[in-house]
């Protein structure tokens, strides 16, 4: 006896739910890691960035100083007062002839929960500082207290 009914089990459809479930379950906790690296990965990009454009500022100041395009205080480390140099720009004399910007926008932490912005650190300040000296911007840093992929704190990046 031949049957013609079409359609599935309750059964089978039991089966097919569960092994969505467990795929599901599998697949959830690798996309959390995947958006943690993906933010871990825009981070190091944000450091590098900043970091970068503070070194050029200060190449250009020492540049302008030997070449005698600027005049130099004693207390003058070379490096911007704010970060808000780096957007704005420097008039180094007539080094360029336009005030020379350094970023188009300073990036975003990506772990940045409050809105804080970046944790700053001067010239004078100990390399491991959590506490900006306020002299100028010789460093940044992440403010998060979040831990990375590899178990150190974004702090120390």
């Amino acid at each position: 006896m031949l049957l013609s009914e079409k359609g599935l089990t309750f059964l089978e459809i039991l089966i097919a739910m569960i092994i969505m479930a467990i795929l599901a379950a599998a697949i959830l906790p690798m996309s959390e890691v995947t958006v943690k690296r993906t933010k871990e990965i825009e981070l190091q990009r944000a450091l590098r960035e900043i970091r970068s454009a503070i070194d050029l500022y200060h190449e250009d100041f020492e540049k302008a100083k030997v070449n005698n395009k600027i005049i130099v205080s004693i207390d003058d480390s070379g490096y911007p007062e704010e970060l808000e140099d780096l957007v704005e720009g420097k008039d180094w004399g007539d080094l360029y002839p336009v005030p020379r910007k350094y970023l188009r926008r300073i990036p975003k932490d990506p772990f940045d929960k409050y809105d804080e912005g970046w944790g700053l650190r001067s010239y004078t300040d100990p390399p491991d500082s959590m506490s900006w000296g306020g002299d100028d911007v010789y460093d940044v840093y992440s403010r998060s207290d979040d831990t990375a992929l590899d178990g150190t704190s974004y702090q120390t990046w």
